[in-house]
């Protein structure tokens, strides 16, 4: 009897719980194209002709905005993406890249240390600074973009505390 309810335990209960765990985690916001590629800014800044016209999702923290006649330019320092294609911002930056807009962005919309995650096709690099460093940022011409919110991030994580302590409310 102890045998049938061991195995029993370890047929249903334990998948159960793994797909649980797994349903926790949001999906992926875009889906990748056939010709996407999987390499950082900086492997596009060492050998930007490898990529032309490949499809990217990349995702960072914005550094900046700045609008032009015809296009807006948001600087984003680059993070690696977790399943989810949320903006890992707990590991080191992975380089810099330009995110080329059509038409003009709303700045207060693109705040300066909001997360991101952004798809579209590389279209080249050009020279710039970094303070007064010289760099070279790969552009990559957006076709969709996420800003993302506190919520999101947190989102898929478990929210269990463990502690000891005393609690204090007010009513």
């Amino acid at each position: 009897m102890r045998t049938h309810v061991i195995t029993f335990l370890r047929r249903i209960i334990a998948p159960t719980a793994l797909l649980a765990l797994a349903a926790c985690a949001p999906a992926p916001i875009y889906k990748p194209s056939a010709d996407a590629v999987a390499a950082s800014p900086l492997e596009v800044a060492q050998s930007p002709e490898r990529f032309t016209q490949r499809s990217v999702i990349w995702g960072g923290r914005i550094v900046g905005v700045k609008n032009l006649s015809d296009r807006s330019e948001v600087e984003i320092l680059a993070y690696p993406l977790d399943n989810s294609q949320r903006p890992k911002a707990s590991d080191n930056g992975s380089g810099r890249f330009i995110a080329v807009m059509p038409g003009y962005v709303e700045p207060i919309d693109y705040p300066p240390g909001a997360l991101i995650t952004l798809s579209g096709k590389l279209d080249g690099t050009r020279a710039g600074k970094v303070g007064d460093a010289s760099y070279v940022f790969p552009l990559l011409s957006v076709g969709q973009s996420h800003i993302w919110t506190a919520e999101e991030m947190r989102g898929g994580k478990p929210n269990i505390n463990f502690g000891v302590g005393l609690g204090v409310g007010i009513r």
